[in-house]
């Protein structure tokens, strides 16, 4: 995988991430699948990237 292909529709923080850019903050997938670990989630940490990969 290219890492220095930034993906600008898909923002990421997650340097820990296999699919994290190199030296920016995007993601280098074309798409990426959002989940949750609740029933019913309430909020936004209830949200989790069902793509990341540990690096």
């Amino acid at each position: 995988m290219d890492k220095t292909n930034r993906n600008h529709s898909i923002m990421c923080s997650v340097d820990a991430c296999k699919h994290h850019c190199d030296n920016a903050e995007y993601c280098a997938l074309s798409q990426i699948q959002v989940g949750t670990h609740e029933q019913a989630p309430k909020d936004k940490k209830c949200t989790d990237c069902e793509s990341f990969t540990l690096s």
